[in-house]
């Protein structure tokens, strides 16, 4: 792990197109700015692991399970007319 010392309006560079920013520091806690592209996913580590755990029990659903969370198919009478 590169560790680094920074203060208050002073940045890292990350790759080419990344910069962390330090915006505000109080007692033991430090404000961080990110500008990142869009297609570039940003999360809070604690966020990035629910998100995983959610993608990983998602991915363990069995067809009984996932009946009803997408398109319903139409009913047979749905949609059409007589006449």
């Amino acid at each position: 792990m590169l560790v680094l010392s920074r203060q208050r309006d002073e940045s890292i560079i990350i790759g080419e197109n990344i910069v962390v920013t330090i915006v505000d520091i109080r007692g033991d806690k430090v404000r961080l700015g990110i500008e990142a592209p869009t297609e570039v996913p940003v999360h809070r580590r604690e966020v990035f692991e629910a998100i995983q755990r959610e993608n990983l029990r998602a991915s363990q659903l069995g067809p009984k399970e996932l009946r009803g969370l997408g398109p319903q198919e139409p009913s047979s009478s749905a949609g059409h007319r007589k006449g």
